[in-house]
């Protein structure tokens, strides 16, 4: 089972930017759909962004245009840079595979917190 760790959150006022990290414990990335996904209390997790094994990148109508998903298989590691940040982004984010069918798998790291406030 691939092992995958999140890093690179904070606190950050609105408009601001931070990147996002996803460490993964083994190549996966020419293997895998990769996906960012987050949380807040009492919703359920939504995929904002995702990347295929060929580099294709899907982002959700909320964060399109102000969030970037990337990668560098050379360091096993999965990005997201975040601009123009606002709010409704304050968040748990999270990375993980996403299987053919969309879904993605059982297992979840920690998670990295966001919290967008002035």
């Amino acid at each position: 089972q691939v092992q995958l760790v999140e890093s690179g959150g904070g606190l950050v006022q609105p408009g601001g930017s931070l990147r996002l990290s996803c460490a993964a414990s083994r190549s996966i990335f020419s293997i895998y759909v990769m996906g960012w996904f987050r949380q807040t209390p009492g919703k359920q997790r939504e995929l904002v962004a995702r990347i295929t094994t060929r580099g294709s990148t899907n982002y959700a109508a909320s964060v399109k245009g102000r969030f970037t998903i990337s990668r560098d298989s050379a360091k096993n590691t999965l990005y997201l840079q975040m601009n123009s940040l606002k709010p409704e982004d304050t968040a748990l984010y999270y990375c993980n595979t996403i299987d053919p069918m969309g879904t993605p798998s059982d297992y979840w790291g920690q998670g990295t917190q966001v919290t967008v406030s002035s």
